[in-house]
């Protein structure tokens, strides 16, 4: 009995000889393997591995921004999306804008990409419902009047009165003058317009789709104000929409069209 016990040790120490052996090829052979990092069992530190992680993050996309052109039917909508959208101005009149839709375009403010996503809508009282529904998600308001149409400006009122009941307390409203390049034409004056925007403590300029004068003067504008509340942060002493357009449209402008 003894010697098949000495046996049955011999035959289970010969087994275990030969499972370490077979450890120790293993763990050489994955001594021997190449790292990936260049050095053999190296590590990065947990901040290094956070860095890279946050460095893949990165908002490569970025966050969109739902910005509405309002005003009467025939004050320029559609042809001022299409400059800022093409850089071209499109001759003739457009049909009226039926129902809503939109483009995208992607505004370089700073080193960072301000994505714009800008929707034109129909100015006839017969759409109004619709476009109530666009008002609530809104970032940005651009409300236009026509400079050769008194009444589009009289209407002004009517159209702050509403995004003041149907979007956010803190949207980005813009008032616009547009067709100033038609002077000769002109109905609306320049200080009456500011009048209008400061009592209603809004930004203000005029524009034009046909000489494209302030037409990308006005979305880079938004685009920087929306750049700044991207955060939740308002700080007034860093940007303000309405000094920023004051001070641009000091320059020089386009001078009237004359026929």
């Amino acid at each position: 009995m003894a010697t098949d016990d000495s046996m049955d040790d011999d035959v289970f120490e010969a087994i275990e000889d030969n499972r370490l052996k077979l450890t120790a090829k293993d763990s050489e052979k994955k001594d021997k393997a190449p790292s990936p990092t260049g050095y053999r069992n190296y590590k990065p530190p947990a901040e290094v591995l956070k860095l890279c992680q946050s460095d893949i993050i990165v908002d490569v996309e970025p966050r969109i921004h739902k910005t509405i052109l309002l005003g009467d039917s025939g004050v320029g909508k559609t042809s001022l999306l299409v400059k800022f959208d093409t850089g071209k101005f499109q001759s003739g009149n457009f049909s009226a804008t039926v129902g809503i839709g939109f483009t995208t375009k992607v505004v370089a403010v700073d080193n960072t990409k301000v994505k714009l996503q800008i929707w034109d809508t129909a100015g006839q009282e017969r759409f109004r419902s619709v476009t109530h529904a666009y008002y609530r998600d809104a970032h940005a308001l651009l409300l236009l009047y026509d400079v050769t149409n008194k009444t589009s400006f009289d209407n002004i009122r009517a159209w702050l009165g509403e995004i003041r009941e149907y979007a956010q307390d803190d949207v980005v409203i813009m008032l616009l003058g547009n067709k100033a390049d038609c002077g000769h034409d002109r109905t609306v004056r320049r200080e009456d317009g500011e009048r209008l925007a400061r009592e209603y403590n809004v930004a203000f300029m005029e524009t034009s789709a046909k000489s494209g004068q302030n037409v990308d003067l006005a979305f880079v504008a938004v685009a920087r104000e929306l750049k700044h509340r991207q955060n939740g942060q308002k700080d007034a002493n860093t940007f303000n929409v309405q000094d920023y357009v004051r001070q641009q449209t000091e320059k020089p402008q386009c001078p009237p069209c004359y026929t």
